[in-house]
């Protein structure tokens, strides 16, 4: 089932979406110690991100 999801989107989107994830439970977790202005910021990378992989999927 991974290995399927992996082959239909790619390795590197892979990694990408994994990255995402990281940055929003990162995010997350600095809004919740207190650092809210920090966290937003943060938190804007994600669509940024996916944005980027959209602009490079739909590029020709």
């Amino acid at each position: 089932m991974i290995k399927n999801f992996i082959e239909r989107i790619g390795a590197m989107n892979c990694v990408m979406l994994l990255v995402v994830i990281s940055i929003i439970i990162v995010s997350e977790y600095i809004f919740l110690t207190g650092d809210k202005l920090d966290a937003i910021f943060i938190a804007f990378w994600a669509p940024t991100i996916l944005g980027f992989m959209n602009y490079l999927k739909f590029r020709k």
